[in-house]
């Protein structure tokens, strides 16, 4: 008995320390973004890219990996995933380019979708019903707490070492991960399980990628650009046909059973909409604080505090207020106070007072973590049990596919405002100072205003952090409006239509695998 025990524990610290890993690499990257777009001379599609590329993967392949951990052992599967995750990580920290740190990202994410689709479900075979909820309650809090230590320990690591640091810092809880899976975790998987749908994956997947693409180079090129148009039209096919292919599939990704459940669907909406504005809010205020206004990079992470400390108290406190408010309540109060608190960022600059920034951060934080854990509820409350695995996935693609597509959408508009307000800014300047000064739009909408005054002079510099923050406050306040939407979201669909099912003793034994942490 007394070694049964012993190997729970140590199946729940790796657990633990998976999610830990995938939720300090959300956080830790977006830290160190400034230092790698100057290291590695990116533009700033390329360096959407370091976060598309990672949220793709795992938009895409989170299903796939409940999948293969069913028909081949979740505990293989886990293993592999993380020694992907651990090989992607080296990867990234050895990237000479932007484009080998892009690849490696995506490489990352594999390894992230096949841990981040089978923790939840090792958990559930490893413990009995009676001890279940405690251990996931201590996964589900350590995983939020990686979020929380991503800034403040990729700022230490960012003052003393390079930003590959970031990266490195993954490989020993790698190691970790896979001693104590190696050890602990018993196999286990369902052969009858349904199949893995390849021709949804392939075409959703490609058309995601096309979709991402297009609408980050139309930041840097025209729309009527054929690197622009020809992704979005190939990514708008694609997608069309995956719609067309998954009501004739016999093995769906999406069962039309998921598409019947209001709740399920306004659930998934709601946390596609929240993880664009979050993505995009994450992204800007970063840049805003390193690249314009020269903050320190220990300096940023640290202020991250103001947003991760409520963000992880309103989460413990979640299912408390889920058990006294109606869900509806709950999530729409959580969304309109993040979106007060984004709208609060997006006034900010780099002359205004620090406690607006830290006000909106305390907002967001607060509203974000009551948010997601109502919202993951109630998409599963009303979910047959025989397509709960399914569901599970398709919610957290549309977090990742979020976070991708809105990042891509919010960093193109947010790029042409600046690129706008600088060339009206320069108009009157001599041709030959002008054209100089037009080819710098891009370090401008980076925010790579110290290598515009090198390449312009020190009077440019001011203009240039204008312009940057022209395009910053327009984002993000888009941002806050995608919040306020998911807020339209739970209030019209968080309702109960009719009675939810009996409970009974198959409820527990749902396949959920549901983060209830950013990222």
């Amino acid at each position: 008995m007394r070694a049964l025990l012993g190997s729970r524990r140590l199946t729940l610290l790796t657990m633990c320390v998976a999610t830990f890993m995938i939720s300090l690499d959300v956080s830790i990257v977006n830290v160190a973004l400034p230092a790698i777009q100057r290291e590695l001379q990116m533009s700033p599609g390329e360096l959407e890219w370091v976060i598309s590329a990672y949220s793709l993967s795992l938009a895409a392949l989170v299903p796939v990996g409940g999948a293969l951990g069913d028909h081949w052992g979740r505990k293989r599967v886990f293993l592999a995933g993380m020694a992907i995750f651990a090989l992607g990580s080296a990867a990234c920290a050895l990237s000479p380019a932007a484009t080998a740190l892009i690849a490696a990202r995506a490489v990352q994410g594999v390894g992230g979708a096949a841990m981040l689709a089978l923790t939840l479900s090792i958990l559930t075979e490893t413990f009995p019903a009676p001890a279940r909820a405690g251990a996931i309650g201590l996964w589900a809090a350590l995983g939020g707490t990686g979020f929380g230590a991503g800034p403040v320990s990729g700022g230490v690591l960012l003052t003393f070492f390079g930003w590959a640091s970031v990266f490195w810092v993954n490989v020993p809880f790698a190691v970790i991960g896979l001693a104590g899976a190696a050890l602990a975790v018993r196999e286990s998987g369902n052969p009858r399980s349904r199949r893995l749908d390849g021709p949804g994956v392939a075409a959703s997947t490609l058309g995601l990628v096309a979709i991402t693409l297009g609408l980050t180079e139309s930041a840097s090129h025209p729309w009527g650009s054929w690197l622009v148009a020809a992704p979005l039209a190939a990514g708008a096919a694609l997608l069309a046909g995956f719609a067309w292919w998954e009501r004739r599939a016999p093995h769906a990704m999406i069962p039309p059973a998921l598409l019947r459940a209001r709740s399920f669907a306004s659930a998934s909406v709601a946390c596609l909409v929240s993880y664009a504005a979050m993505a995009s809010a994450l992204f800007y205020v970063t840049l805003l604080y390193q690249g314009a206004a020269g903050w320190p990079v220990l300096r940023t992470g640290l202020s991250w505090l103001f947003m991760n400390a409520p963000f992880l108290l309103m989460a413990q406190f979640a299912g408390r207020l889920d058990r006294r408010f109606p869900a509806a309540a709950v999530a729409t109060a959580g969304a309109v106070t993040a979106a007060i608190g984004v709208l609060a960022l997006s006034r900010a600059s780099t002359t205004t007072p620090f406690a607006l920034t830290a006000a909106g951060y305390l907002l967001f934080g607060a509203g974000f973590g009551t948010l997601l854990p109502g919202a993951t509820h109630v998409a599963m409350r009303d979910v047959p049990a025989g397509v709960s695995g399914a569901a599970s996935g398709v919610l957290n693609a549309s977090r990742q596919i979020g976070t991708s597509v809105g990042l891509a959408v919010l960093g193109a508009i947010g790029v042409h405002a600046s690129a706008t307000d600088w060339n009206a800014s320069i108009g009157e300047l001599p041709p030959p100072v002008r054209a100089a000064a037009a080819g710098q739009a891009q370090n401008v909408g980076g925010a790579r205003i110290a290598a515009v005054s090198r390449a312009l002079g020190p009077a440019f510099r001011q203009p240039a952090v204008h312009a940057f923050v022209h395009g910053y406050q327009l984002a993000t306040g888009i941002a806050a409006g995608c919040l306020l939407a998911a807020a339209a979201c739970a209030l019209a669909g968080f309702r109960r239509a009719r009675p939810g099912p009996p409970e009974g003793p198959a409820r527990p034994s749902r396949r959920v695998v549901i983060s209830c942490r950013p990222g």
